[in-house]
């Protein structure tokens, strides 16, 4: 209120709050939907030597989460030499609480499939080794692009061009490259950071349409050809 937001009023504040407050205690129940169920079936001998391993892997990751998200927000309280009236947390620690959240998701869901499903026997032949060596790249490039939208979020970088394919009236524009050294530009300039993720995602999507292109020329079962045409569909719709 002091230092960028004069004119905001106690219900507007309110509504900030109960948002940050809500999602400290979801952040919670989902601990505890994490930590409860998994001492209860440890205790009973429900789980396996790997799974046991897989289960303290999980519950640490969820842990460590929660202290990510604490040390996000402490930076936003912390005075900035060369942006003190604008309070706001660091970009790399906001990038560093979504990708952590990603790959706790991605962990728990992946796990939760193994135990439901029965895995697949397939011919290991060289079409689907690299169907799958492709698919492991694609998700790779669909976790950067997340990471550099984490980057957007952080620097407000959604705020600089809000025009496409162009970015104002350039292609490639006048301050992309401002910042010295150049490597700090992809990391703290609002443009390039901006310019980045925009080709990281046209870059995904057409990973993505490359992968299910490819997968129709190989015969796949029922459930795998199912997860391939989610995948395109999202990734129009992201």
């Amino acid at each position: 209120f002091n230092s960028l937001n004069h004119d905001m009023t106690l219900p507007e504040f309110k509504f900030i709050w109960y948002m940050e407050y809500s999602h400290r205690m979801w952040g919670r129940a989902v601990g505890l939907a994490y930590i409860l169920p998994a001492a209860y079936f440890w205790r009973r001998g429900c789980l396996s030597r790997p799974l046991k391993g897989r289960v303290l892997a999980l519950c640490g990751l969820v842990c460590f989460q929660g202290l990510l998200g604490w040390y996000m927000v402490k930076s936003g309280l912390e005075e900035k030499p060369d942006s003190y009236d604008i309070p706001r947390v660091s970009q790399y620690r906001l990038a560093a609480h979504l990708g952590s959240a990603l790959v706790l998701y991605s962990a728990s869901l992946w796990t939760g499939l193994s135990l439901l499903l029965p895995q697949h026997k397939l011919p290991e032949t060289k079409q689907l080794l690299r169907l799958r060596q492709y698919a492991h790249g694609t998700t790779a490039l669909i976790f950067l692009t997340a990471l550099s939208g984490a980057f957007v979020a952080g620097l407000d970088a959604g705020l600089v061009y809000n025009s496409f394919p162009k970015m104002g009236e350039r292609w490639i524009p006048d301050d992309l490259l401002a910042f010295t050294p150049v490597l700090r530009n992809v990391f703290e300039n609002p443009t390039t950071v901006q310019f980045d993720h925009r080709i990281l995602g046209i870059a995904s999507i057409t990973a993505v349409t490359a992968l299910y292109l490819f997968s129709r020329k190989i015969p796949l079962p029922r459930r795998t050809r199912m997860a391939v045409n989610s995948l395109l569909a999202v990734a129009c719709v992201q």
